[in-house]
């Protein structure tokens, strides 16, 4: 089908289109020489040039028409045809609708070639009423689901498409006769298949303009049928021009369509490829030797903190009790040397309740606080301590039955 097109011809390029003569004009005190057509033209002023026509609106068309008897206009009057320009309105309205029905140029603005004899309001057309519209271009649209895109269609050589038609007129209730036609269609092209099943008849040479217009006898399937030529191009345009409102040469700019974007959330979705899912056997194999490595540990652990000695476990118990002890009962100052300083009870105090907090926090890891009592005994033994005494304290508890002084004793004497 063809709903949409362009025009923006002059008369001359339309006369030329259809293969009528052209005049060249003198150049006048606005500008220079051009050309005219050497027709007899009718209703131009009503043509408005757009790259958005749709029906209703009016287009030049061209046709045979009777010369005038007095042949005033430069027609001979015999009684033969001549070549006529007439502005008419795209969308036929049969001679026969009522005068106070309302037109709907959209009913009857395609005629299928096929079934054009059949029907009566076409039929009763074929033999004196063709005419011929020239445009630059027309559009058609291509499905995509619930999409619709629009496709430009042109010759490559930017010369006018010329279509087959057929005009009629009409009288409407205020007596003025409206001239309206409607353009012939056929199946598509082999090229313009994927497109629409559906193309105008091109009349792509001036031997088919003049069968169409001048013999009434040659076969409609002959010329009617699709064009095949290659020089019958066609690119996307912008969606926008789908609105009959939306003219200029927007409608006709190439709009390029390339592989759609991804959307950015792409970005962010988990990806599932091949090799990733030949890494997640190896992947889940390495958890689970890491979980089963630190469960054996841990149980090492413990069985080591189990199978300590019992008197080092005892020892540190009582350790434990004397630091308590001397805490709660001795509020007593007592003066010592550490690295040629005075110092008080107070740090000792302090070093008391570091290493009961330290019992606090680990009271559940014997282990632990034997590896600190360790470590501690090490540095005093190391450290400056010129002599070391034997310390005795108020209700002392549990002293240690082998000997050795308790922790306290390091950092207190008399």
């Amino acid at each position: 089908m063809c709903g949409r097109a362009r025009c923006t011809l002059s008369a001359a390029q339309a006369a030329r289109a259809f293969g009528f003569p052209t005049t060249t004009t003198a150049a006048g005190p606005g500008g220079g020489a051009g050309d005219a057509p050497a027709v007899r033209t009718l209703d131009l002023d009503r043509f408005r040039p757009s790259y958005n026509v749709s029906p209703g609106a009016y287009l030049p068309v061209g046709t045979l028409r009777a010369h005038t008897a007095t042949g005033g206009d430069g027609g001979r009057g015999d009684g033969g045809v001549e070549p006529v320009i007439q502005c008419m309105k795209w969308g036929l309205v049969p001679s026969f609708t009522g005068k106070n029905e309302k037109p709907d140029h959209f009913r009857m603005f395609n005629a299928r070639s096929e079934s054009v004899k059949e029907k009566a309001s076409f039929r009763r057309l074929i033999p004196k009423n063709r005419c011929l519209v020239a445009v630059e271009g027309f559009y058609e649209w291509k499905k995509d689901g619930s999409k619709k895109q629009p496709y430009y269609i042109h010759f490559q050589d930017r010369r006018p498409l010329v279509f087959a038609a057929l005009y009629d007129t009409w009288t409407n209730s205020e007596g003025e006769i409206i001239h309206t036609f409607t353009i012939l269609t056929t199946r598509a092209s082999t090229s313009l298949k994927w497109l629409h099943d559906r193309m105008p008849v091109i009349l792509g040479d001036n031997a088919s303009v003049n069968l169409w217009l001048n013999d009434a006898s040659v076969k409609l399937e002959e010329i009617t049928a699709p064009y095949e030529g290659a020089d019958l191009v066609w690119y996307p345009v912008t969606p926008a021009m789908g609105k009959i409102s939306f003219d200029g040469p927007e409608c006709i700019k190439e709009m390029h369509t390339g592989p759609r974007e991804k959307p950015i959330s792409n970005f962010f979705t988990k990806k599932s490829s091949a090799e990733d899912q030949s890494l997640k056997p190896e992947k889940i194999t390495l958890e689970c030797a890491k979980t089963h490595a630190s469960r054996a540990s841990k149980v090492e652990c413990d069985e080591a903190v189990e199978n300590q000695p019992d008197d080092v476990n005892r020892r540190q118990l009582e350790d434990n009790q004397n630091t308590s002890s001397i805490v709660k009962d001795e509020p007593v100052s007592l003066e010592h040397q550490v690295f040629g300083k005075p110092q008080s009870i107070k740090d000792e105090d302090i070093m008391t309740s570091t290493d009961i907090t330290i019992e606090k926090r680990h009271d559940s890891g014997i282990k632990r606080k034997i590896e600190d009592t360790e470590v501690k005994s090490e540095m005093m033994e190391n450290s400056v301590w010129s002599h070391s005494q034997p310390t005795t304290t108020k209700k002392g508890k549990g002293a240690p039955s082998d000997g050795q002084a308790s922790l306290l004793s390091y950092f207190a004497r008399k």
